[in-house]
C-alpha cells in the first residue's frame, strides 16, 4: 500500500504535469512516435494487400514477408537503425533527430505485418459467387474491387489495422532505449534512478494509452462496419 501511495502522490505531483518531462510532453512524443509509423504502415501495406487480395498474385510472398516481419525482434530493427542512422543523420545536421527517426523504423516494420496479412486475407476470403455477379453486371476490377471486395472484407482490415495501432502504441515504449521522449522514458529513468514509482506511473499511463487505442479503433469499427457483417470473424491475424 505504501508504493501505491507513492505512485499516486507521483501522480498528484504538479511537478510531473508541466515542463518538457511533464505528462502532456511525453504524451505528445508518444503519440508522435505512434501515428507517424502507423500511418507510413498503412500507406505501403493497404496498397500492397489489397492487390494481393484482389489478384491473387503474390500472395506467399506477402505472407512470407509479414511471417518473417513478425519474426524479427523489434528492439533489433530499433538497434541496427540507431546504428546504421547515427552517422549519416549526424553528418547532415540531424544528430537530435536520430532516435526519433530509427523508432519511427521500427514501428513501421512492426505495424507491416498485421495490415498486409488481414487486408489480404480478408479479400481472398470473399465469396466468389458475389464477385462474379459483380462482374456479370459488367463492373470493373476497381469497381468490384471497392465497391464488393473492400467492403465485404473491411472488418478484416480494420482489425488488422486495430491490431497494428495497439501495438505500435504498445512498443513505442522501447524508443527510449536510445534516448527518444514518450512515456518509455518514465521507465527507463525510472529504472536508472531507481524511482520504482516513476516507472510503475509509465507503465500505467502505456497501458491506459494501448487501451484507449483499442477502444477507439473498436469504435471505428463499429460506427463504420454494416451490423451483418460484424458477425463474422474479424481478426485474421490473432493466435
Amino acid at each position: 500500500m505504501e508504493f501505491l501511495g507513492q505512485v499516486a502522490a507521483w501522480f498528484g505531483d504538479p511537478v510531473n504535469w508541466s515542463g518538457r518531462d511533464g505528462i502532456p510532453v511525453r504524451l505528445v512524443e508518444h503519440l508522435v512516435l505512434s501515428i507517424i509509423p502507423l500511418a507510413l504502415a498503412l500507406a505501403v501495406a493497404l496498397p500492397i494487400g489489397l492487390y494481393v487480395g484482389h489478384t491473387g498474385r503474390g500472395s506467399q510472398l506477402a505472407v512470407n514477408l509479414s511471417n518473417i516481419g513478425r519474426a524479427v525482434p523489434t528492439l533489433a530493427i530499433l538497434i541496427i537503425a540507431f546504428m546504421l542512422l547515427s552517422r549519416p543523420l549526424v553528418v547532415v545536421g540531424l544528430r537530435s533527430e536520430v532516435s526519433e527517426v530509427a523508432a519511427i523504423i521500427a514501428m513501421f516494420f512492426l505495424a507491416l505485418p498485421p495490415v498486409v496479412t488481414n487486408t489480404y486475407v480478408g479479400l481472398a476470403e470473399v465469396d466468389r459467387d458475389l464477385i462474379e455477379a459483380a462482374r456479370g453486371m459488367g463492373m470493373t476490377g476497381g469497381q468490384v474491387l471497392l465497391r464488393v471486395e473492400l467492403p465485404v472484407a473491411l472488418p478484416v482490415v480494420l482489425a488488422g489495422i486495430r491490431t497494428a495501432a495497439v501495438q505500435v502504441v504498445a512498443t513505442a515504449t522501447l524508443g527510449a532505449v536510445v534516448a527518444t521522449g514518450g512515456f518509455g522514458r518514465y521507465l527507463i529513468d525510472g529504472i536508472a534512478q531507481l524511482r520504482y514509482e516513476e516507472m510503475f506511473a509509465g507503465a500505467v499511463l502505456v497501458a491506459l494509452l494501448s487501451l484507449l487505442t483499442e477502444l477507439s479503433f473498436a469504435w471505428l469499427q463499429r460506427r463504420t462496419i454494416s451490423p451483418g457483417l460484424l458477425a463474422g470473424p474479424t481478426n485474421a491475424t490473432a493466435g
